[in-house]
């Protein structure tokens, strides 16, 4: 039996999770290393040897490669998950420009799926994009299905143009036994955006109200809640896809106020933050001059979206507004080096605030975690 012939367009988390997954099934995958401009060969040996991008890249095995072009004129699957790191108008140039670079090379009988996620109606466009560059009609010469991925979750349902179903694609697909059922795209544009409003909707509520706890006891009855532990890390998850379905919405109706709100939400926090880092100062009689704030945020570079790198991006900006000495720090081991300036650190996911408890804490040296209550320690 000749196996299923894949191609992944981008080493990203979320491309390489899903191509290993479909090597070990026993496809014929190769993966598109954006930056190497090489398609590389995924067997299934290497797929359960090396569990993420990361131990693959520092490891650099042995692998297979072929032209870009090559690899994917010989696809029967071709899977859109390149890492985007611009935002807004400039996001869509580059995703525009990769999805051109990515399907140029199709061959009539191909499908591509689509794992960026989009608006309301955002695949129109894309469908529209991959006739002009593949010189083939939708549902004839070339399917097109919609299968937004992210880090933590693969959804348990397919857009698929017409509703077709894919068995084969299915079987590929499938995790744990459970099936995947093909809907519409516009049914699964719309499940994909019920499902961010319905997180960034809690997630303000949480933000919001967590602001009128002041008084000690209020905060420490808090902090015994499950809210004590959610971190800025988690609050950005899926900023990309808000963001993507604000700019398909037009006019001012109440849709576009639950993904405004949100925005605002998360903007209003790290404001928030910033002013109790001020505050954090002020309190202790520090100066600004004498004092080093180091965020601590261990990302995945390799993940599709960029909200956290952006994110972070702009919190230095910001924090470097009022104390010139913003460091960032990224890793496993936590080696702050001592100084004689005292020294903030601002603790940005669990994994980050697990690592700081475990290092111990120096008596000039201050804790904020990033949840809710903006806690200092």
């Amino acid at each position: 039996m000749v196996a299923t012939k894949i191609v992944v367009y981008g080493l990203s988390t979320e491309g390489y999770s899903i191509a290993c997954q479909m090597a070990i099934k026993g496809a014929d995958v190769f993966i598109v290393d954006e930056s190497a401009h090489m398609a590389i060969s995924l067997k299934s040996e290497i797929a359960k040897t090396y569990p993420n991008v990361t131990s693959l890249k520092e490891d650099e095995p042995l692998l297979g490669v072929e032209p870009i072009d090559v690899a994917i004129s010989h696809s029967e699957y071709l899977f859109f998950a390149p890492r985007i790191r611009k935002t807004g108008q400039e996001a869509k140039m580059e995703i525009h420009s990769k999805f051109k670079d990515a399907t140029s090379s199709i061959k009539k009988g191909g499908s591509v799926i689509y794992n960026l996620p989009t608006g309301i109606g955002g695949n129109n466009e894309t469908i529209s994009l991959l006739e002009h560059v593949s010189g083939l009609e939708m549902g004839k010469g070339i399917s097109y299905f919609y299968y937004p991925l992210s880090k933590n979750n693969f959804p348990e349902i397919i857009g698929s143009f017409n509703a077709k179903d894919d068995d084969k694609l299915a079987k590929l697909l499938e995790s744990d036994k459970k099936g995947k059922k093909f809907v519409s795209i516009s049914s699964a544009e719309i499940l994909h955006a019920i499902k961010i409003l319905t997180q960034f909707a809690s997630l303000s509520s949480v933000l919001e109200v967590s602001k009128f706890a002041q008084d000690e006891q209020t905060r420490k009855d808090l902090v015994l809640t499950e809210y004590n532990n959610l971190f800025l890390d988690d609050m950005t998850n899926g900023l990309y896809d808000l963001r993507s379905l604000g700019t398909s919405v037009e006019g001012a109706g109440t849709m576009m106020y639950l993904v405004n709100g949100s925005i605002k939400g998360i903007e209003g926090y790290v404001k928030r933050l910033i002013d109790e880092i001020r505050s954090t100062l002020k309190k202790n009689e520090l100066k600004a001059s004498r004092t080093k704030v180091v965020l601590v945020w261990t990302q995945d570079s390799y993940e599709m979206r960029g909200d956290k790198v952006d994110m972070l991006n702009s919190l230095v900006t910001k924090l470097r507004d009022y104390i010139g000495d913003v460091e960032i720090h990224q890793g496993p081991e936590l080696d702050i080096f001592h100084s004689d300036k005292t020294t903030i650190i601002v603790a940005c996911s669990k994994f980050d605030y697990d690592k700081i408890t475990k290092n111990g804490k120096d008596s000039d040296v201050i804790v904020i975690k990033t949840n809710p209550l903006c806690e200092i320690l």
